[in-house]
């Protein structure tokens, strides 16, 4: 079935009035009509599936037919403190974040990123990456959208990181060290998690730390 993500405000009760960028989506680029029943996202951890009654030119009406829960992400939340790299992959990296269940991507500048500095990072690529989130959340089904938090430097970003002690990160360093990544998360999964928040991991650019 199909499933779409629409703003919040949008949905009323059992009433749903479908306008905007969702309104395109859906009707005009997916030929969505009356009569028609998908699912919608958007309500906390809820998915509705609804049926068009009435469509007009720029907005469009439904009634929910019936809800189910979809399940909040577990904590410790994962969090995915990336360097900036060439967009492309930027977009690859979004995507598959939001199908593996990552709950943040923290962007940062770094000595080697891509983009270094915050003034060079285009507004239209930031708005292109919400567009991926929305539309990788429709696809898997997530009951949540990932935050793309503003991109940083790195050194504001270690000021920020474990401010109270319920955080834990993971390095990934190109160079040798004493313990693996495999070594290490299977060390994790050994340790008592349930006060944890968040798993950070951390991963530079193409050119390292």
């Amino acid at each position: 079935m199909r499933r779409y993500w629409i703003s919040p405000d949008q949905i009323r009760g059992v009433d749903v009035e479908i306008s905007g960028e969702s309104f395109h989506h859906i009707f005009d680029v997916c030929r969505q009509e009356v009569g028609s029943h998908f699912e919608v996202l958007g309500d906390g951890n809820k998915a509705h599936l609804i049926q068009v009654i009435k469509l007009e030119k720029k907005r469009a009406f439904a009634v929910i037919k019936e809800s189910r829960e979809i399940p909040p992400l577990p904590k410790p939340h994962l969090v995915l403190a990336l360097s900036i790299c060439r967009f492309s992959v930027m977009e690859a990296v979004i995507e598959k974040a939001v199908e593996m269940g990552v709950t943040r991507i923290q962007p940062f500048f770094s000595d080697f990123s891509f983009i270094r500095k915050e003034n060079s990072l285009p507004p239209a690529k930031i708005e292109r990456w919400q567009k991926i989130v929305i539309s990788a959340t429709q696809q898997c089904g997530r009951g949540d959208l990932m935050k793309i938090s503003e991109a940083c430097p790195l050194g504001e970003l270690w000021k920020e990181f474990n401010p109270n002690g319920t955080h834990r990160g993971l390095f990934a360093y190109e160079g040798s060290a004493t313990v693996g990544i495999k070594t290490e998360l299977q060390t994790q999964k050994t340790k008592e998690l349930k006060d944890l928040e968040e798993f950070w991991i951390f991963v530079g650019s193409e050119g390292g730390f």
